[in-house]
Parts: structure tokens; sequence; C-alpha cells
């Protein structure tokens, strides 16, 4: 675990040739933002097995231990803390950059101000490759000599584990979209290996993006109301943002852009996460 950063020792600087692209770039050394969430887990074990270094960011001392563990260099610090950042990412090959869902109740606020440090830190270290995942993209978009490829996702399918409750104590599935409203999915493992995938290539240039989902399906019965959430315990901003989310999805501004693209679809359909649903379900 580290918290005065210094880049790790380069291990080697091997030009391969009559291989795939990435395998030319052996031994880059990235920067994982995400401590080890849905993707930024998978992520990093992608890029170590690819003997690649990577150091992951998080401000819990407790995940060190479990980043390590991975083959990773754990570096522990305030994510709203720009000089923190900057000395973290100096020296970087590339970055992996999101902003978790905001813990506090003014979300949208934590996550700004999250996102503001992010950039501002990308622009002071002098990084030049930055995979990022959506929601920042106008920041990042406003750097120069910095290429960026941003990852538009679909709708997690393990935010449906919220729903378990509902199923169990309830006994009915809802969500806020309306019966006909199409949803479009993915799983965070193929985010995962979207991401790695661009790292290791580092082909990109300029501000770029590419969408990344598993499925398109229709969503089921409107589950609840406002007022049902907060009596559910959900404070009032989050449940703002949910309602905010279902008037997007029902009216197609949140697919509008999406729906213009033709978009390779991955390997992890409704069905296949349902078994991992029914795991779940059955722990919970």
């Amino acid at each position: 675990m580290i918290s005065g950063f210094q880049r790790p020792p380069i291990l080697s600087s091997v030009k391969v040739t009559g291989h795939p692209a990435w395998m030319a770039r052996l031994f880059s050394w990235y920067l994982l933002w995400g401590s080890l969430g849905n993707i930024t887990k998978p992520l990093a074990q992608r890029l170590i097995e690819a003997k690649q270094q990577v150091t992951v960011i998080s401000s819990k001392a407790a995940r060190a231990a479990e980043i390590e563990a991975l083959g990773a260099t754990a570096a522990i610090g305030d994510l709203n803390d720009t000089d923190f950042l900057t000395k973290t990412f100096t020296g970087a090959d590339a970055v992996y950059t999101m902003v978790p869902p905001g813990e506090s109740e003014n979300r949208k606020q934590q996550m700004r101000k999250e996102g503001d440090s992010l950039v501002a830190a990308v622009k002071a270290a002098g990084i030049k490759k930055v995979v990022n995942l959506s929601s920042i993209e106008q920041a990042f978009n406003a750097l120069d000599g910095v290429d960026v490829k941003h990852l538009r996702p679909g709708f997690f399918y393990v935010n449906l584990f919220n729903n378990i409750g509902m199923i169990k104590h309830g006994g009915i599935y809802g969500d806020n979209y309306g019966a006909n409203a199409e949803v479009v999915m993915v799983h965070p493992a193929d985010i995962a290996a979207a991401a790695a995938e661009e790292l290791l290539s580092l082909s990109f240039t300029g501000k770029s993006f590419r969408y990344v989902i598993d499925d398109i399906r229709a969503a089921k019965d409107v589950a609840t109301a406002f007022k049902g959430m907060m009596q559910a315990g959900m404070g009032e901003d989050l449940a703002l943002n949910f309602v905010e989310m279902g008037q997007a999805v029902r009216s197609g501004e949140m697919f509008a852009d999406f729906n213009q693209h033709t978009v390779q679809q991955g390997k992890i359909k409704l069905e296949d996460f349902a078994k991992e649903f029914a795991a779940a379900y059955a722990k919970g």
C-alpha cells in the first residue's frame, strides 16, 4: 500500500513483432480508478493476466490487502484530493476513470466534485491516454492533448439485485420504466473486457466513444412511485434521480443517441444473468 506514490519499477520495454498490437506494449503501467468494484476488479485481473503493471486507487485502506492480493499496487487516498491523484497518476501510460455512484444524499454534487478532481489530475499529471466510463464525458472532451475513449454502457444487470427484497417480501418484480419501454442492458464483466481491450491496445486517438451492451429487453411493470420509494427508506435526492431515469427511459431520451448507432452486442444475455440472479436470490 502506498500514499506517497512512486511509479513501480519498469520491468521491461520489449518490441514484439508478429503478435497482436497489445503484445508490443509489454509491461505498460495502468492506473485504475474505482477500488475493487464490479468493473475495476475484473479489469485489474485481465491486465495483470496480460503481464501489465497495475495500480488500483481506492479511498478505503481496508481494500489495500485485497488489491495487493490480485498482484496490483494499492494507492489509498481521498478521491477529492487533486494533489494525491496527480502524484498517483504521474508517469502512468494510461488511466481508467469512472465516477462511482454517490453515497451522500446529494449524489449528483458528490459525483461532480469527484469528476472535477479526476479531470484536473489527468491534466496536471500529463496523462495522454484515458479510458473513461461515461458520466463525465464533457469535462474530458475539453482537455487538449489527451486521447479519450469513452465507454457508454447500458443498464447494469447487477442493479437488478436491488429487487431481491421486493420479490421476496412483496412477491413482485417492478421498475418505473413502463411495460413497453425497452432497456439496453450490460454485465459489468463485459464492460471490464471492453476497457481491457482499449487499454491493452491504446490505439484510440482524439475523443471517441464505444457503446458496451449485452441485450435490449422490454421493461416489466412499473414498480413504484416517488411516494412509495420515500416510504421504503430511499432518500429524496436518490428517489428523484430514480424518477428522472425512469422518465428518460419512457420518453426515449435515455437511449436516443444509442439508437442512432449500430452496436455489436456482448455475450451475456438476460437469461445468462438470470442464473447469477438466482444464486444471489438464494443467498439473500
